[in-house]
């Protein structure tokens, strides 16, 4: 089934209550718009129309679909409207909260608060573009908040399957927010997928590119630290197709030490394990692994103090140079 080309609805429209702005994004299956409701909010509008299934032409409100893929699409919209009930009972600081959802023009909506800031994504490459490197301390707080948010996502019986700096919003305030549900196609308890999800090369996780490989919250782990690794290298991760014929992801690990504390790169390497059975198996595992990391030291610290001082520190704070690595001193620069 060939993508195609949907036009968005039109700026200005009224539907069921809110008015339509302008089109914000689109993806393969769905697009979103920043509408106002009637006290005048802002709220951002997703609406599930998959590029491969249907069509609508400007001027139209609703698509077009073939009799050949009617029945996916119905499973498509019915998956979308699950998601949405499932995420509108979700009310967690680093979830994107669901206010509404509705059906009209033979599809469904979903109405989400809209938030200022910027993608996960845009941060990266800022830094880049500026020929910098994300802070530690950045990338530890920004994922331990996101790993509550998520692993709240798991307790509701869903996973998220398209985890990517992209997809991580970071508010005015620097906090982080995950966004982009559209390919939580499946419940944990299930154990089959109904609609096979969108992924992205270097993102997924490899069990997602094998239709026959089981999915779970290692899938999503795998996802965490791809997103973690893009943080540190400013690339992601090599596609997961890609390290089957040959793995090339451990020179990388090893320059990453140069710039992070080992122990980081190490939990890194440890998610994005190829084996979904050597990963962390639950998002608690992972996030306990994260937390239990030995503090920054910072460079200040270890290159002024006097031995005396060093020991010090080590008595009182309990790191030294036999817990914090060479790696983890150079890098105490916020991101």
């Amino acid at each position: 089934m060939a993508a195609q080309n949907n036009a968005p609805l039109p700026d200005g429209l009224e539907l069921a209550g809110y008015r339509i702005v302008k089109k914000i994004a689109s993806g393969g299956f769905s697009i979103v718009y920043l509408a106002y409701d009637g006290e005048g909010n802002a709220v951002a509008i997703k609406e599930y129309l998959p590029s491969a299934l249907a069509l609508r032409q400007e001027g139209e409100l609703a698509p077009v679909v073939s009799k050949a893929n009617l029945p996916v699409f119905r499973i498509g919209l019915k998956c979308f409207f699950e998601e949405g009930r499932a995420l509108a009972r979700i009310a967690h600081p680093n979830v994107v909260r669901v206010l509404n959802f509705f059906r009209a023009n033979d599809t469904v909506y979903m109405v989400m608060a809209y938030e200022s800031g910027h993608t996960l994504q845009d941060h990266i490459s800022r830094h880049r573009a500026k020929g910098g490197r994300i802070g530690e301390s950045f990338i530890r707080q920004i994922f331990t908040q996101i790993l509550r948010g998520l692993r709240e996502v798991h307790a509701n019986q869903l996973l998220h399957l398209d985890l990517k700096p992209a997809n991580i919003y970071l508010r005015t305030d620097g906090t982080p927010l995950l966004l982009d549900f559209g390919a939580a196609r499946q419940t944990i308890n299930t154990g089959a997928l109904t609609l096979a999800p969108m992924y992205t090369p270097g993102f997924a996780a490899p069990e997602l590119t094998v239709k026959t490989d089981p999915l779970g919250p290692w899938t999503d782990v795998y996802g965490i630290g791809a997103a973690m690794f893009a943080c540190m290298a400013g690339a992601p991760p090599q596609p997961a197709d890609q390290r089957r014929q040959a793995d090339t992801m451990a020179e990388h690990y090893t320059r990453l030490e140069a710039h992070y504390a080992p122990a980081l790169v190490g939990l890194v390497r440890h998610a994005l394990a190829v084996d979904p059975l050597a990963r962390p198996q639950s998002l608690f595992e992972l996030q306990k692994a994260l937390q239990a990391l030995p503090p920054i030291v910072p460079p200040a610290v270890t290159q002024a103090a006097s031995p005396g001082v060093l020991r010090r520190l080590v008595q009182r704070f309990g790191f030294g140079a036999s817990s914090a690595p060479a790696g983890e001193t150079r890098n105490t620069r916020q991101g």
